[in-house]
């Protein structure tokens, strides 16, 4: 897989030893229907079929995202009431170590309509401000819960074991000559619960570890753009 390499966008993120690893960001993907329970992927498949959104030909698929759109921030902006997060965990590369971090797919549903890929690429990829090594929790990975929230509402809840692993990833980022410092992939997500609305404005992430009680998250507000003039 080619990439456009674009300005770095520079990341830090604490670790539990108290250093802090930055990363300049120069690859960012977003793995798509990567759930390892086909039952899983087809929930998904279903809940973007009821936005129109088409079957994606090959599972699990991997989108290209402007570098730019990973960020660390408490506030996305959007153009209209049609975008939403999505729970997912993310790894970060960085010139020593692999991270693990949380991270929220930010989407615009409108958009999804005509293209994944454009979609992913019409908001960001909100990352949590703490990692943790994934060599330190890579023994109880599918142990790590995965939660999210919209406008204080549970909209999802799993594990990551519902998901592909970090492994996983790792060797396909070895095969496409991509893991290296400044890759950030995200995981894809898990099943939104049944009636609740997504289209919130406010979402909350978290990664937690019941073997420590350590949790990761991210939270941000999202706020309407004016309306275009003209």
């Amino acid at each position: 897989m080619s990439t456009v390499r674009t300005q770095a966008v520079a990341l830090a993120f604490d670790l539990p030893d108290g250093t802090v690893a930055e990363v300049a960001v120069t690859t960012l993907l977003n793995g798509g229907y990567a759930g390892r329970s086909q039952d899983d992927v087809a929930a998904h498949v279903r809940e973007l079929a009821e936005l129109g959104v088409p079957a994606p030909s090959v599972t699990p698929s991997l989108y290209p995202v402007s570098p730019y759109l990973a960020q660390q921030t408490s506030s996305v902006p959007a153009q209209h009431g049609r975008t939403s997060g999505e729970a997912e965990w993310a790894l970060v590369v960085t010139g020593s170590d692999v991270l693990l971090t949380v991270a929220c797919d930010h989407t615009d549903r409108a958009l999804e309509v005509h293209g994944v890929a454009w979609s992913k690429n019409a908001g960001p990829d909100v990352l949590g401000r703490k990692a943790w090594r994934l060599a330190d929790v890579a023994d109880r990975i599918d142990s790590i819960e995965l939660t999210a929230w919209a406008d204080g509402v549970e909209i999802q809840r799993g594990t990551l074991a519902e998901l592909l692993t970090p492994q996983y990833w790792v060797e396909r980022l070895k095969e496409l000559d991509l893991l290296e410092p400044g890759t950030v992939l995200l995981s894809g997500t898990i099943p939104m619960h049944h009636g609740v609305d997504q289209f919130a404005s406010r979402w909350r992430v978290e990664l937690r570890d019941p073997a420590t009680g350590d949790v990761i998250d991210c939270d941000y507000e999202v706020t309407r753009l004016p309306d275009p003039i003209g």
